[in-house]
Order: structure tokens, then sequence, then C-alpha cells
């Protein structure tokens, strides 16, 4: 492997990384299962998953950083939407798919288990 393959293969890896961790908060997941439905405006999204208005706002702000939402003005609101919807959800049947196949021992995981979870928000 030459040097620049190994700086190419890095560069995807630790992109990979922060891909992931943008899916690593339930509230975020929850977010894209929403908008996976339709556009929805912060307002919506605060009513169906029962969460404060600016924490909503963080989240999508950090799915948008990611590259995944999007944003269109309508009127004084803003409606947000899936950029990829298609991809997305691919994902996260797969990620659901490995879940079931590994009977979610990530859970049992001491690093990564919903007791090591640092929940953002």
């Amino acid at each position: 492997m030459t040097m620049t393959a190994s700086v190419d293969e890095a560069t995807g890896l630790t992109a990979a990384a922060c891909l992931f961790h943008g899916f690593s908060d339930p509230s975020r997941l929850s977010i894209l299962r929403h908008l996976a439905l339709g556009e929805h405006r912060v307002v919506d999204l605060t009513a169906h998953l029962g969460l404060a208005q600016s924490t909503v706002s963080q989240h999508l702000a950090c799915l948008r950083d990611c590259g995944l939402v999007s944003s269109r003005p309508q009127g004084r609101a803003s409606l947000w939407s899936l950029e990829h919807p298609e991809t997305v959800m691919e994902l996260m049947g797969s990620a659901e798919r490995l879940l079931g196949l590994t009977g979610y021992a990530v859970t049992l995981c001491p690093t990564y288990g919903p007791d090591a979870l640092h929940v953002e928000g």
C-alpha cells in the first residue's frame, strides 16, 4: 500500500466515523425517522418527539452539518427534510438487521452500551 492510499483510507475512515457519530444520538435517529415521512417544521418535531425546541434545533444543526438534512423557508418557519432519504433509510434498515443478527449485543458493551452513553441535548 502506498502512502497516498493509506492517507486516503485514513481520511475515508475518519469521515465514516464522523458520519456514524451523527447517527449516535437516539433523538437524532428519531428526527431522521420522522423526516423520512416528509418535511417537518421544528415545532412539529418537538410535538412528535416531546423534546425542547432548542434540543431539536441543535440536533437538526448537527444533522445539517453532516449533510443529512436541509431546510427551506416557508413563511416564518423552515421545513426540514432528509437530503438522501432512500440511502439514510437503507442505512437505518441495515443497522436494524445487524442489531437483530447480533442479538443487540452492543447493549452489553461497556464502552458503547446504554450505561456508557453520553446523552447529548
